[in-house]
């Protein structure tokens, strides 16, 4: 279970399904942006960043657990339309909504504790999104068995996770230091924002072969 491996296979996996994976996150995604903007253009520049953790918590969790149960489905051989799984998606949000505010609060005081707790606290919540999509568990019990199930994999998870939001965070940077979102054009920044939210999307990738390396011991044996 090398960590270069699993991002390879996320990485072949998502480039060839990208453009389902396209078709079914972008439009929530763009939408997300637009009240992002709609948000910071009624705030000013002084507002508190918890607007943008409720927008996030508001779409975040329907483009997220409608590509979880479409990497779920793909990985058995099944090919689910995506009115069908915005549709599951949707019926989640509720407990999905509360589940990345718990994850986002618990991150939040971790990475006030200096940025080391953050990211132990980041890597043992990495299955909790899918314990509870797939498995059905309730927030506090998905947490609690990520908590259970990242057991002796706390660094391959985090040398997952950083080998994926390293990179992404650069291009983020990047992208913010050609195109400085202050006083540039709405639109040109709307889709900045929406292929940077877009390529975010691969940790889930990377994060659910993971999952189901460890989750499933016949996997690990055959790497």
């Amino acid at each position: 279970m090398n960590p270069l491996t699993v991002v390879q296979d996320a990485l072949y996996f998502f480039r060839r399904h990208l453009l389902a994976i396209a078709a079914l996150c972008l439009p929530p995604i763009v939408l997300e942006a637009l009240a992002e903007q709609l948000v910071a253009h009624s705030t000013g520049p002084k507002g508190s960043p918890v607007f943008d953790i409720l927008v996030g918590l508001l779409f975040y969790p329907l483009y997220t657990g409608a590509l979880i149960l479409f990497l779920d489905a793909r990985s058995h051989g099944d090919n689910p339309r995506t009115q069908d799984l915005w549709a599951m998606a949707l019926r989640l949000w509720p407990t999905f909504a509360l589940l990345a505010a718990l994850n986002t609060l618990c991150i939040m005081l971790g990475m006030s504790l200096f940025v080391l707790p953050g990211l132990w606290v980041m890597a043992k919540l990495a299955f909790s999104e899918y314990l509870m999509v797939l498995r059905g568990l309730p927030p506090l019990t998905a947490v609690k068995q990520s908590f259970l199930l990242t057991q002796g994999h706390f660094w391959r998870i985090l040398s997952c996770i950083l080998l994926v939001l390293v990179p992404l965070w650069a291009i983020d940077w990047a992208s913010s230091q050609v195109y400085p979102p202050e006083g540039g054009n709405r639109l040109v920044q709307l889709v900045i924002d929406s292929l940077n939210s877009f390529l975010q999307l691969f940790t889930t990738v990377v994060l659910y072969r993971l999952f189901m390396l460890v989750a499933d011991p016949s996997l690990r044996e055959q790497r």
